[in-house]
């Protein structure tokens, strides 16, 4: 199916995610608080920019003073390029070798670090007359992709002078920006080599995230541009327990949704599938459609907090795949009332630190079905 952005707006569920624009806009603001002003931004909005709707987005980040966009495939790149989209688009993954000549026809920028790439640029501009423009990608500890450090300069030679490819940057990608002893090896590795880069002059150097940009602004003063993802979104990477200083970040995602249904469970009524709720006395009990298919996990079954005429309820009984219950015992609601499970002051945090896990990949797992509403 092809996307456009009458797409995102239009839905027909009584649940939604919604996405704070402004609150985006407030993010950038405060990052360009840790950027110098001659610094690039390139705004990461790989996995639909991290759940939130990359085509509706990516305006907000151009408006805001974005140079470049970031993806992690092919497909993603040709979602904005069809969007009408032309500002430059780096594809930070490995892209296919048997598509480099549609890369080079779109303008899409991708991230080389094989010869295997160089040869299948070559077969590319012999097919097009097109160089294809290229950022070199080098591994210096993340054991994911890119050129061995030993091996960077001379690849970055090769590249330069092989005739077929137009190389517009060097960079790297950390591993753990939290470890400030590893994250300052990797950003050594990184700069001995860009130093020793033959006529670098008009090239885009780059290694930082948002938490590099954060917490190592002297250590990466040699670059010229750095990579902000999860911080637009307004939810705080990882960082070194010394920083110091940190932006006020807004969360911008949101999740909400319409009661469906109404009733009243008896004392030690089960609800929900396996019973794992047991009703402690009479109470009322609201149904809304939205389940572990939308990206809501299991396994905050029982646990999960969310608001109802800003009071806090309790998620109960089993999560299931399109609905779940919430117990609203003294509460006056009435079906088509919103439930909030979802905003500035409900945290996706919070939903991250009971699964162990990161808030990232909760964020994406909110785009698989879920319309979006774009509000300020």
């Amino acid at each position: 199916m092809k996307n456009n952005r009458s797409s995102y707006l239009s839905t027909r569920r009584d649940s939604w995610v919604e996405v704070n624009i402004a609150n985006v806009e407030h993010n950038i603001a405060e990052i360009k608080k840790f950027i110098p002003q001659d610094k690039k931004i390139l705004a990461v909005i790989k996995a639909d920019a991290y759940g939130h709707g990359a085509l509706m987005l990516a305006p907000t980040f151009i408006a805001s003073g974005i140079s470049m966009l970031g993806v992690a495939s092919l497909d993603e790149a040709r979602q904005l390029r069809e969007g009408g989209f032309d500002l430059p688009i780096l594809v930070l993954g490995a892209a296919p070798v048997w598509a480099f000549d549609w890369v080079s026809e779109n303008n899409i920028t991708i991230s080389v670090f094989s010869n295997q790439h160089i040869e299948a640029a070559k077969q590319a501009y012999e097919k097009t007359g097109i160089k294809v423009p290229a950022h070199v990608k080098i591994d210096t500890s993340m054991n994911r992709i890119g050129i061995a450090p030993e091996k960077a300069l001379e690849y970055i030679k090769k590249v330069q002078s092989c005739g077929y490819i137009d190389l517009k940057g060097v960079f790297t990608h950390f591993a753990c920006a939290e470890n400030k002893n590893l994250t300052l090896k990797q950003i050594e590795t990184f700069k001995n080599i860009v130093t020793k880069i033959e006529n670098k002059n008009n090239l885009i150097i780059h290694c930082a995230n948002t938490a590099t940009t954060i917490a190592y602004q002297k250590e990466i003063d040699f670059t010229n541009m750095v990579r902000e993802g999860i911080g637009l979104y307004g939810l705080m990477p990882d960082l070194p327990n010394d920083t110091a200083k940190k932006p006020n970040l807004k969360q911008v995602i949101g999740l909400k949704a319409r009661i469906v249904n109404i009733h009243t469970a008896q004392k030690n009524s089960g609800v929900s599938y396996s019973y794992s709720y047991r009703a402690p006395k009479e109470i009322k009990i609201a149904t809304i459609p939205i389940g572990y298919a939308d990206g809501v996990s299991r396994s905050l079954s029982n646990k999960l907090k969310a608001k109802l005429h800003n009071q806090q309820i309790t998620q109960i009984g089993n999560i299931t795949m399109d609905q779940m219950m919430f117990d609203i015992t003294g509460i006056n609601a009435n079906e088509g009332d919103i439930i909030t499970l979802l905003d500035e002051n409900l945290s996706i945090n919070t939903w991250a630190q009971e699964l162990n896990t990161i808030n990232y990949e909760l964020t994406c797992r909110l785009k698989v079905r879920l319309p979006r509403v774009y509000v300020r």
